[in-house]
């Protein structure tokens, strides 16, 4: 192995590792919290949500490339990649969908409170579920074209309008498919792309707006709730910025990958890393951002390391 093949299969190793840590140990603590507390926030709800589709898109594209930048052969069939390839899909366009949920649904919670809203703030736990199936079925309908054109590796010359996974190809035959099927996912993901940041500039202004009336307020229970509401928010806030930088990454070389008629491999390892980026980076941003994460993660290692505290106080007095 050569170094180019060394430095690419030690970042897609670092990716997918931290990727998988991460996810599982945000579902883990909120799995925690739900166990103990019985009832979580829309907000950690939905990042609950957030954290399984990342680990979805990690397992289903981190994964097989690790595994072929280490020169493992792919060992999947037609079949085996349709259903790889179909998850993966759902599970990016997913990602996207439910930040755009993340940044909505925190726009109305912290919005000011009127007649309209009110009703609408009260009903958001009921809402939750609805719109994530929702999203589910809209993006498992828009991403249906990963089964047809879906096949493994074949020997020989790569067709020309084909997306090569190195575990697993999509062949779309001709230039037509091959460019729609781009811009369907390009225009969905700008469309979902807008909608957060529209949320996530109302969420900004009505920080800026309301900041000083937190601060000298402190003291009541109404205010520590808008601090908790603040602390949500600039979560929400990080996240969207976080995609919205790798999002144009990955869009960006996209693009390009539809106007040339030849993709050079290295073009397409770069796609390939920064599309899970966001998905690794995600739940480390959400642990250092959400106050209820971090106190979670916090007390957890504290008792981990009581027993061993409390065994070297006991040490010298037994020995007397």
């Amino acid at each position: 192995m050569d170094l180019c093949m060394t430095v690419k299969g030690v970042s897609f190793l670092l990716q997918t590792s931290l990727g998988i840590l991460g996810n599982v140990l945000v579902l883990l603590v909120y799995s925690c919290l739900i166990s103990t507390n019985h009832r979580l926030q829309p907000v950690d709800i939905i990042l609950s949500y957030l954290s399984f589709v990342n680990l979805m898109i990690i397992l289903t594209r981190g994964v097989p490339q690790t595994l072929i930048e280490f020169g493992f052969s792919a060992s999947l069939n037609d079949v085996g990649c349709k259903v790889v390839v179909y998850i993966y899909r759902i599970s990016r366009a997913l990602s996207v969908s439910v930040t755009c949920m993340l940044s909505v649904f925190q726009s109305i919670t912290i919005a000011p409170a009127t007649s309209r809203l009110n009703a609408l703030k009260a009903s958001l736990p009921q809402l939750v579920l609805p719109t994530f199936s929702a999203l589910c079925v809209v993006n498992m309908s828009i991403d249906v074209v990963a089964v047809l054109f879906a096949i493994s590796p074949r020997n020989g010359t790569i067709p020309r309008f084909t997306l090569n996974l190195g575990f697993c190809h999509v062949d779309f035959r001709d230039q037509l498919g091959y460019v729609l099927s781009g811009a369907s996912i390009s225009a969905r993901d700008f469309i979902f792309l807008s909608l957060m940041i529209t949320a996530s500039s109302h969420i900004l202004l009505i920080l800026h707006r309301h900041g000083k009336q937190m601060k000298t307020f402190n003291s009541t229970g109404r205010n520590q709730g808008s601090a908790a509401e603040t602390r949500a928010a600039k979560t929400v806030v990080s996240l969207v910025t976080l995609y919205a930088f790798f999002f144009g990454i990955d869009n960006t070389i996209y693009i390009y990958m539809l106007t040339v008629s030849s993709v050079p491999p290295s073009i397409v390892d770069m796609r390939l890393f920064f599309s899970s980026c966001y998905a690794s980076f995600c739940p480390f941003f959400m642990i250092n951002t959400n106050k209820k994460l971090k106190n979670a993660i916090s007390c957890s290692a504290t008792e981990a390391e009581a027993p061993q505290v409390s065994t070297i106080v006991k040490t010298p007095s037994e020995s007397v």
